[in-house]
């Protein structure tokens, strides 16, 4: 059963919820786990793709698009099957994966806009109706 977190930023900001991302893809690649980053859209998959580039200076992030190189160790897509089994979620989506089960770690990025955290809330619900355990994290 996959590890369950929802890391709620103070902010309302929409960059700060890609960066968060690209700053958990880059920990979870670091420590030797698959990372798939699920956006919301292909124009926000195309703004990660971009934001990973250049996010951090001194460190390169290995990532593609799935329908570039699906066994990059960093993903980008939307509700692709993920290639690898057992690697970490990052979902900026509204709404949960179809692939739930393929992770063991699901990491919601919840920030301060009113129609996300209203949907964050459902899929915190909906997580708990179908017996898992989540976590929230304030960062």
């Amino acid at each position: 059963m996959p590890r369950i977190e929802f890391y709620v930023l103070s902010s309302s900001d929409a960059d700060g919820r890609l960066r968060a991302a690209c700053q958990l893809a880059l920990k979870a690649w670091g420590a030797g786990l698959p990372v798939f980053v699920r956006g919301s859209d292909e124009t926000q998959c195309a703004e990660l793709d971009e934001m990973l580039w250049s996010f951090k200076a001194e460190r390169f992030v290995p990532h593609d698009l799935h329908q570039d190189a699906p066994l990059s160790p960093v993903v980008l897509g939307i509700d692709e099957v993920p290639s690898a089994d057992q690697g970490v979620l990052i979902n900026l989506g509204s709404s949960l994966s179809p692939h739930v089960e393929r992770f063991s770690r699901i990491i919601e990025i919840v920030n301060q806009q009113p129609e996300l955290l209203s949907a964050c809330r459902e899929n915190f619900r909906t997580y708990r109706q179908r017996g898992y355990d989540p976590q929230r994290v304030e960062l």
